[in-house]
């Protein structure tokens, strides 16, 4: 199979598995956040931010550079597995001490410590199931991936129905969350040692070494980068109470769910990229540039509809109690084009071995996230986290622009964006002039923004090339 139509099976494989996982995750959550209610939904919210500042420290980056080097050398699968698995087991044990002991001095109600550890522990079983996961990303087998997507959504969605039929509390959501974990591990466990490669159980020290210094630059960018993005919630539930973070999150839940595309387009294209970078550097600046333009594309016009739209779609989804997520909505829908160029940014800086260069972009990122929610977070509440974390993903975006651009291609973004963005617009007077309700205002902006993309000539005869590939791929 060509390196294009490979491309394009793995894209529509993740995007069809994403785009199942994410219906079944948008009904459980909306279900979980009707049946909690704001505050009880923000405490919920607060234990997954809380433990999932820590989780960083079960991977520390050991997942990308297996899926990196395995995808260069199919033998080395087995070695890392073995050793990963190990060092994995030690860096759980330490995480979950870490949780307990910082939750403990945060000083929050038992309840609160108790949801907290149940889900600590769901990340830990995720992190193992991710180890495994990663060998078929480096096998570019993404079915399987896709399907464990599936599975744990699908697991979510069940256990809230049923959560909710019995009445269950809410430490009874916090038990889902590890349950659902725990299967996704071991179908995850089963289907690498079946179709790719048992774990060769070692302790090689010199191998220990090296990955842990390949790694060690992704995991301090991961900690950052994980503290600037969860420590809004955290910092917001200690100081305004969790019906603040019930608001926040509602609105940040939806951005959430749109970040699919790019996710599951970076775990296809991240593979291509390693590759490329040792045999072609033609082919990876090719890939990386219609990369950029195609996620602007989308990107863009989400921000712009659903700025518009956003007091339609709270009132459909949330119950009355939500109404002031429509404000955090409408600021947090500006990361959507923001983050879609990060995730192809951070995948390219990682498949040409840059990873270090992330350390410090995330620790000023970090820094800049943390004192600004500190400073306006007292006054400004759950708006001051929404513009702080578009600041955030806007700073990011600018120092990994500026690398990517000294290493593979630096891309004229005006020239690139002009015509989305006139679309865009378009789009965005036809929403604001006809008073439609919210499917028919998605279909027909939709049609209107793409017709208008067209009609300005945004297509190339390479970019008609390659959706042919896309659409004879199988």
């Amino acid at each position: 199979m060509s390196t294009v139509r490979k491309l394009a099976k793995n894209t529509v494989v993740l995007i069809v598995s994403q785009i199942s996982s994410y219906i079944l995750a948008f009904f459980y959550t909306i279900y979980m956040a009707r049946y909690l209610g704001a505050e009880g939904f923000g405490l919920l919210s607060t234990a997954i931010a809380f433990a999932g500042i820590f989780a960083v420290f079960t991977d520390l980056g050991l997942g990308l550079i297996t899926i990196r080097d395995v995808a260069r050398d199919k033998s080395l699968a087995s070695k890392y597995l073995g050793n990963v698995a190990i060092i994995k087991t030690i860096l759980a044990f330490f995480t979950f001490g870490l949780i307990v002991l910082v939750a403990n001095i945060f000083s929050y109600p038992q309840q609160t410590l108790n949801i907290i550890y149940l889900i600590a522990l769901n990340f830990i079983f995720s992190s193992f199931a991710y180890m495994f996961q990663s060998i078929y990303q480096a096998y570019e087998k993404m079915e399987y991936l896709s399907i464990a997507q599936i599975l744990t959504s699908f697991l979510m969605f069940l256990g809230v129905f049923i959560a909710i039929y019995y009445k269950f509390s809410i430490i009874g959501f916090a038990f889902i969350y590890l349950i659902a974990s725990l299967v996704v591990l071991a179908y995850s466990f089963i289907i690498c040692i079946w179709k790719f490669a048992l774990p060769k159980i070692e302790f090689d020290w010199s191998f220990w070494k090296y990955i842990i210094l390949e790694a060690l630059p992704i995991s301090l960018a991961s900690i950052f980068a994980l503290v600037a993005f969860r420590v809004d919630t955290v910092i917001l539930s200690l100081i305004k109470g969790n019906l603040a973070v019930g608001w926040y999150t509602a609105s940040y839940r939806l951005m959430e769910a749109l970040m699919f595309v790019p996710s599951m387009y970076a775990v296809a294209i991240y593979p291509i990229f390693s590759k490329f970078h040792i045999t072609s550097k033609e082919s990876l600046k090719l890939s990386y540039k219609k990369s950029f333009k195609y996620l602007s594309m989308i990107g863009l016009p989400i921000a712009v509809g659903t700025t518009l739209l956003a007091d339609k779609i709270i009132g459909l989804i949330y119950p009355t109690g939500f109404t002031e997520s429509i404000l955090a909505l409408q600021i947090l829908i500006w990361t959507i084009p923001i983050i879609f160029l990060n995730y192809v940014l951070g995948a390219s800086i990682t498949s040409i071995n840059q990873q270090r260069a992330t350390i410090r972009i995330t620790f000023i990122c970090m820094s800049i996230n943390v004192i600004l929610n500190l400073i306006l977070i007292p006054s400004f509440s759950y708006v001051a986290a929404s513009f702080v974390t578009v600041i955030t993903e806007l700073t990011l975006f600018i120092f990994y622009f500026h690398l990517i651009s000294k290493y593979i291609y630096k891309i004229n973004i005006p020239r690139v964006i002009i015509k989305p963005i006139i679309a865009s617009m378009i789009m965005g007077l036809f929403i604001y002039c006809v008073n439609l309700n919210l499917g028919a205002a998605i279909l027909i902006s939709t049609i209107i923004y793409f017709s208008a993309l067209i009609f300005l000539k945004s297509f190339s005869k390479e970019d008609v090339y390659l959706f042919k590939q896309i659409f004879k791929s199988k």
